[in-house]
C-alpha cells in the first residue's frame, strides 16, 4: 500500500463512558443509523474527529500552541452525539488503520464516568443502551468496542478493591 504522505492522518478519538450501577459498571453504546456509510446499524462508543477549530477558535495557551486539543474534541463530540458530559478523561489505548479511501487514520480510545445530561441522540444514532461488559456482547458492535469495555471493566473493578 502506497500512501503519499506519510505524516499526515486523521485522528480521531472515542470515549467508553461509564456510570455505576449498584456493583456493577454500565456503559454508554449507541446503534449507528441504517444509512451510515461505514458500520451501518452497528453499536459502538461516542466519538469523532479533530477539527481545527476545536482550538483555532480558542486562545492559545502559548506562541500558538493548544494544549488538550484532542479531550476539547472528545467533549464537543460526546455533547453533540449523546448530550452528555464526563468526568475526567483516561487514556485506553490507541489504534491505527488505513480507510477504504486510503487515508490513515489513528483512533485514540479513552474512557470517563458519566457526569451529567440525559442521553439524546444526534441524527446518526437510532438507539442507545447502558450495559455491563456481560451484556455488551450480545449487541452487535464495531470490531473492537467489546474488548475495550471489557478493559476498562477490568480498570475499574481493579481500582474499587
Amino acid at each position: 500500500m502506497d500512501i503519499s504522505d506519510k505524516e499526515l492522518h486523521r485522528i480521531t478519538s472515542t470515549a467508553i463512558i461509564y456510570r455505576q450501577d449498584g456493583d456493577d459498571f454500565k456503559y454508554l453504546i449507541t446503534k449507528r443509523s441504517p444509512d451510515k456509510k461505514a458500520f451501518p446499524n452497528k453499536w459502538h462508543v461516542p466519538g469523532g474527529g479533530l477539527e481545527t477549530d476545536d482550538y483555532t477558535n480558542t486562545p492559545a495557551d502559548q506562541d500558538n500552541q493548544w494544549y488538550r486539543a484532542l479531550e476539547t474534541s472528545l467533549r464537543r463530540e460526546v455533547r453533540e452525539e449523546v448530550n452528555l458530559e464526563v468526568e475526567e478523561l483516561t487514556y485506553l489505548l490507541d489504534i491505527a488503520f488505513i480507510r477504504p479511501d486510503g487515508v490513515p487514520v489513528i483512533v485514540l480510545s479513552f474512557y470517563g464516568m458519566y457526569k451529567s445530561g440525559e442521553v439524546e441522540l444526534d441524527e446518526d444514532g437510532v438507539d442507545h443502551a447502558w450495559v455491563t461488559a456481560q451484556e455488551a456482547a450480545s449487541y452487535d458492535l464495531i470490531h473492537g468496542i467489546l474488548g475495550e469495555i471489557e478493559m476498562v471493566d477490568k480498570i475499574l473493578k481493579k481500582k474499587e478493591n
